[in-house]
């Protein structure tokens, strides 16, 4: 008699196992080749914590209260746990500390869209490190994971988390006008973002033919010379960051292609700055992602810079299959 499992969670037999694990060890080998050590820190966490790292991770959050009344929460990624645990447990350590790690995370989704609740996470956290050149660092051990798993097509995009929330400032949008088309560029819903762009009385046409081929630009430089022709100051200073980012990392030996996406905008509120997510051609989904998250330290009473990324180890492994290299 088979025993279902709740939707969004899977089981893992003996085969997939042994190739899942092949993925984590690749991955945390070359964290360890760039000095990164690994951490853990407990699935369970006071619901507050997650709250006060990101509020709306922690919407997403499964919650319980435990037997003394605390409100507990199933962490939703690392990179807040870890804060908390650098704030708290390392703050007679110099910086920069650089830790990684290999974790399950949960979050609430629709499991009828084929999202997973408990999913896999291997990653790493640059904390203490500022600037370019510490993002560069990150885009460069993220380019080295890609290989060691066998994801030489994929590509790497690069963009800034100011540029859009900029440009709809600089164009006059209201904040319901923002929040809505935020809320679908997230999704990479071009199409929505047009159709909320265009019902916004605030704006004139000439600003939403704007604002929809800025969002379309990917590439490599000429991208951040085209959109040098758009916006007002919000925008331009963004765009400023994003090129001195570009250049730091063109400055690494990085094998994979960094592509520079101006419509990138993650759906984590604590990035501050540039952002990163992972597209490989064989999955329709985001492979992994990050950014730098500079004021998320100062919440947990620590001010330090800080940039990371995470992969998906089971799209990774989907990703893999495609490309008939899960034997790596």
């Amino acid at each position: 008699m088979l025993h279902p499992i709740p939707p969004g969670t899977r089981d893992v037999l003996p085969d997939e196992m042994l190739e899942l694990r092949r993925i984590q060890s690749a991955l945390l080998d070359v964290f360890a080749e760039y000095s990164y050590r690994e951490v853990r820190t407990p699935t369970l966490e006071y619901a507050d914590s997650l709250e006060l790292g990101d509020r709306r991770s922690a919407d997403a959050a499964y919650r319980f209260f435990d037997d003394r009344g605390e409100l507990l929460a199933l962490r939703t990624d690392m990179t807040i746990p870890i804060a908390r645990l650098v704030a708290g447990r390392l703050g007679g350590v110099e910086p920069p500390h650089r830790l990684c790690y290999l974790a399950n995370a949960y979050r609430a989704v629709t499991p009828q869209r084929g999202e997973l609740r408990e999913f896999g996470q291997a990653g790493i956290e640059l904390i203490g490190g500022a600037g370019p050149d510490a993002t560069a660092e990150v885009i460069e051990v993220l380019s080295r994971a890609l290989t060691a798993v066998g994801l030489d097509r994929a590509v790497i995009g690069l963009g800034n988390a100011g540029l859009w929330a900029g440009l709809l400032v600089d164009c006059g949008a209201s904040r319901e006008t923002a929040e809505r088309s935020s809320e679908l560029l997230v999704r990479h819903d071009l199409v929505g973002v047009e159709a909320v762009l265009r019902e916004a009385a605030e704006l004139e046409d000439a600003h939403v033919e704007a604002l929809i081929e800025v969002i379309g630009l990917r590439g490599g430089g000429e991208v951040l010379d085209r959109a040098a022709t758009f916006g007002g100051d919000r925008f331009t200073s963004a765009l400023g960051r994003l090129r001195t980012t570009s250049a730091a990392v063109a400055d690494r030996e990085i094998g994979h292609k960094v592509q520079i996406d101006l419509g990138m905008l993650r759906d984590i509120g604590y990035y501050s700055g540039a952002t990163i997510e992972v597209y490989d051609p064989t999955v329709g989904e985001i492979i992994g992602g990050g950014g730098r998250y500079d004021d998320l330290m100062g919440k947990f009473g620590v001010n330090l810079p800080a940039a990371g990324f995470t992969l998906y180890i089971e799209r990774i492994h989907k990703a893999q299959i495609q490309q008939g290299v899960s034997g790596v």
